[in-house]
């Protein structure tokens, strides 16, 4: 991926997280998964909203996909927990230069550093980019 496709996306993503109701933070995860990849790009979500959720202390999660819902973009998800369906995280899966990026935030309670070295052991992540 070049440089300049990496800037804008984290300046993307860091216009996401101006303050809002609530303090957020944000990891922009690089896949080696391509566009054919769609499954394994899904289920590393799904691995992912294990990580978040553990690191936020919410208790059991759900994914929301928002197909019922005009508000949400296609490959556009939400980790809401069970009992009260309170958010967790939010994420947009991008392709972008044949690859997957998935750009995740969530509540600022997490521990960063930690939340991205668990990502970045997770089979199929190239890296991750912490935001801010």
């Amino acid at each position: 991926m070049s440089e300049t496709v990496d800037e804008d996306l984290y300046k993307r993503t860091l216009a996401l997280l101006e303050p809002g109701d609530i303090e957020l933070l944000g990891a922009v995860v690089h896949t080696d998964l391509g566009s054919e990849e769609d499954l394994e790009m899904q289920e590393l979500t799904v691995d992912i909203n294990e990580v978040i959720s553990g690191r936020a202390g919410k208790g059991e999660t759900y994914i929301y996909a928002g197909n019922d819902d005009t508000d949400f973009a296609s490959n556009q998800f939400q980790g809401l927990t069970l009992d009260d369906e309170a958010f967790v995280w939010e994420c947009q899966q991008l392709l972008r230069d044949g690859t997957f990026d998935l750009v995740f935030y969530y509540e600022a309670n997490v521990d960063q550093d930690g939340l991205v070295s668990d990502l970045e052991a997770l089979d199929r992540v190239d890296r991750v980019t912490p935001v801010p």
